[in-house]
């Protein structure tokens, strides 16, 4: 029975305190209401109540300004962004450059007084007809000449294989040169009657300017014979210059 009259008590007391605390909160929710003046706060003192909405904190107009600053820098960011972007498609559109061709057997003519089948020789130097396009991006190259035509200012690479095949007893007797803009850069030749077949293949990286034009020349009184299809030429542009 006492034990009873205890809950009984204690549950008595429960009811008023909750009843005073409620009291107490609309008694301060009124109160701020009705506030006119300011308000000294720290970070996580209600002083928004007063300023913007209720249930916030003070804490909000830096959140507020966080924002602005984030957005303004994304923003900063998506703009250099998109310049970069415009740079990069500029850049890549110009170094989409490259071109092989291979020279066409059926341009072979029989020599007088044998049975070979060779291109030249001639009594002059003579631009070689790589007229079989397997590639010719940036379309730099016409096959109609064999001339690479640089639409943009930079570094090339060059590379030509030269194949040349005789009879037996026969001659090896061939040169061939890279020439740019008219001056010779390179070549490779063979004259001997040792062996009956030989290739040769070089590498050459040249700075172009715009327009500038490169082509292979067999040289006056020299020949290439047989399998033409192994002679080629292919280039490049390693990486263009981009403030010319």
């Amino acid at each position: 029975m006492a034990v009873v009259q205890a809950l009984f008590l204690l549950g008595s007391l429960f009811l008023c305190g909750c009843v005073e605390a409620q009291s107490t909160a609309e008694i301060l929710k009124e109160a701020a209401l009705k506030w006119q003046g300011p308000v000294t706060c720290d970070k996580w003192d209600c002083n928004c109540t007063f300023k913007r909405q209720r249930g916030c904190c003070c804490a909000a107009d830096e959140m507020y300004q966080m924002e602005e600053d984030t957005f303004m820098r994304i923003k900063y960011l998506w703009h250099h962004i998109s310049t970069l972007n415009s740079r990069v498609q500029a850049l890549t559109a110009g170094v989409k450059v490259a071109f092989k061709a291979t020279m066409d057997s059926n341009i072979a003519i029989v020599i007088t007084g044998s049975t070979e089948r060779c291109f030249g020789p001639f009594n002059t130097n003579v631009p070689i007809p790589y007229s079989i396009m397997s590639l010719n991006d940036g379309m730099g190259y016409n096959p109609s000449l064999g001339v690479f035509t640089a639409p943009c200012p930079g570094v090339y690479s060059f590379s030509f294989t030269t194949y040349s095949s005789m009879e037996k007893d026969g001659r090896l007797y061939h040169k061939v040169q890279l020439v740019k803009n008219g001056q010779p850069a390179v070549s490779v030749w063979e004259d001997n009657r040792e062996d009956f077949e030989d290739s040769a293949t070089q590498v050459i990286v040249l700075e172009m300017q715009k327009g500038d034009q490169v082509y292979m020349e067999l040289m006056s009184g020299r020949r290439l014979c047989k399998q033409l299809q192994s002679n080629i030429f292919t280039g490049y542009i390693l990486y263009p210059y981009i403030d010319q």
